[in-house]
């Protein structure tokens, strides 16, 4: 009967996740077992889509344990509560734990309800990163210092055992302090290549977190990068720049230039002109006054402003927008954009280069989702006849079309261009701004709030799904701070 309790997973959701590299969470306050079964298909479901199925089994089983352990730690504090005992005192800690298996067991409804109602949760999550896969089970319930104590020591005591007979043979009590879960649980992820490095306990901001840190396949990632610059260098149909455009950046490379020459050459282009006059009078720019005219849009944006346009402009029309999906990716990237300069403008106003180069940046995010649109139809099968000349994993090609790569994609597209390389850069780091290098980071870092500020409008991503440090950079602790930033951008861009 359990088995018609089972909940549907939501696969498209999980592959989302995973292309754009952000977190996939669930969360229970009791942990009945059609969630333990959900939790155990969703991981399931995630390792099969980044191809790791051979690791279920052990995952599944490390997941169960920690999961287990995490909803036993938040019994013990509702329970201890209840008892009045006090659970970072060890004399009451220890008096407590004489009665807890027992007595929780023969109430446990009792005591699962009171840790919903004081909002106790077990939360599992996933993540898909360029280099690992991370997984994490979180309590909110902090360990105390012997609990944590008790842990590694436990891991120490796995580190005795050659096998997982050897210790099922040694540790036959059944008392807390066997850990007989967690030493199987470290002698299972040791059985698929993983070390003390690979597994982690910590206790942050009032939870404890467990995390599983997978290495990504190096010879993958390697296959990844290298045919994602074949594919590149193999759509001709990805020209260089329109001539006219080449010819103003040209003379915008020119240190001695004077504004009202290039004012003068991007006027005698009545199509160019219409076109950046449109976005300068935009909402993204909040000006005042309309411009009227190519010398004030000039004046207004700058030499460093005009280029990064003129690349906006000629990306437009290199890569298209006449396919609902392209006019669909680029609606996304017009709001991403505006959501980039503004927070630019509002958050880092004294740091000039960031806000200037936060429009492009951000209109030119996801260039890499659009490249299986404008490539030629035979470029797959000139790519799987590589794939067999190589001998490389039609998985890898799987992952290139879902888009998984598309970042790295499009910084390699941005670079035949010869794009400057800080929008280089932040194109290939928006999802991972943490991981970008000094330099860009902090465009970086703008690029992938309004990225994911977007999304969240669109309910494509929860709060949950953003990273933390990034949103402490932006003073955000909850998400109706979160909500009501994003209120605000959204109704002035739709103004």
């Amino acid at each position: 009967m359990r088995d018609d309790k089972r909940v549907n997973i939501d696969v498209t959701k999980i592959r989302k996740a995973i292309q754009s590299g952000i977190p996939l969470s669930i969360t229970t306050y009791t942990l009945p077992h059609e969630m333990e079964v959900y939790m155990g298909d969703v991981l399931t479901a995630f390792l099969s889509e980044l191809n790791q199925s051979s690791m279920v089994e052990f995952l599944t089983y490390s997941l169960n344990e920690l999961v287990t352990n995490a909803k036993k730690a938040n019994t013990k504090r509702v329970y201890f509560a209840e008892k009045q005992l006090n659970i970072n005192d060890l004399n009451d800690y220890n008096k407590g734990m004489l009665h807890f298996k027992q007595e929780t067991l023969d109430n446990i409804n009792h005591y699962l309800e009171i840790q919903k109602a004081k909002g106790l949760y077990v939360k599992l999550i996933l993540q898909a990163r360029p280099n690992e896969i991370k997984i994490e089970v979180r309590n909110n319930s902090e360990l105390t210092a012997f609990e944590y104590k008790r842990i590694h020591d436990k891991i120490e005591k796995a580190h005795q055992y050659s096998s997982i007979e050897e210790a099922f043979s040694q540790v036959l009590d059944e008392t807390e302090g066997a850990g007989l879960g967690l030493i199987i649980m470290i002698l299972m992820l040791r059985k698929i290549g993983l070390d003390d490095d690979n597994y982690q306990v910590l206790c942050e901001n009032g939870e404890t977190i467990n995390r599983i840190i997978i290495p990504t396949n190096k010879e993958l990632k390697e296959n990844l990068d290298t045919l994602s610059n074949q594919l590149v260098s193999m759509i001709d149909s990805l020209p260089q720049f329109p001539e006219n455009i080449a010819q103003i950046n040209s003379l915008l490379n020119d240190d001695n230039v004077k504004l009202s020459e290039i004012a003068t050459l991007i006027s005698s282009d009545v199509a160019l002109s219409a076109d950046l006059l449109k976005i300068v009078n935009s909402a993204a720019f909040s000006l005042q006054n309309s411009c009227h005219s190519i010398p004030d849009a000039v004046k207004f944006v700058g030499t460093r402003g005009i280029k990064n346009l003129l690349f906006s402009l000629g990306s437009i029309q290199n890569l298209g927008s006449s396919s609902s999906e392209q006019k669909k990716l680029w609606d996304h990237s017009y709001k991403v954009a505006f959501y980039s300069y503004n927070i630019a403008k509002n958050f880092f106003a004294n740091d000039k280069l960031v806000v200037e180069d936060s429009y492009v940046c951000g209109l030119l995010h996801d260039m890499g989702k659009l490249i299986f649109d404008v490539a030629h139809p035979k470029i797959l099968e000139e790519f799987e006849k590589s794939l067999q000349e190589k001998a490389i994993s039609s998985i890898v090609l799987e992952k290139i079309t879902a888009g998984q790569n598309h970042a790295e994609i499009g910084g390699l597209i941005a670079k035949k261009w010869n794009f400057p390389e800080v929008v280089t850069l932040t194109i290939q780091y928006h999802h991972y701004p943490e991981a970008a290098p000094t330099e860009i980071k902090k465009l970086a870092t703008v690029v992938y709030f309004a990225n994911m500020l977007a999304n969240y409008q669109e309910q494509i991503v929860e709060y949950y799904q953003f990273n933390q440090s990034v949103l402490s950079i932006f003073g955000i602790e909850t998400e109706n701070q979160l909500k009501s930033i994003s209120d605000k951008l959204n109704k002035v861009f739709n103004s």
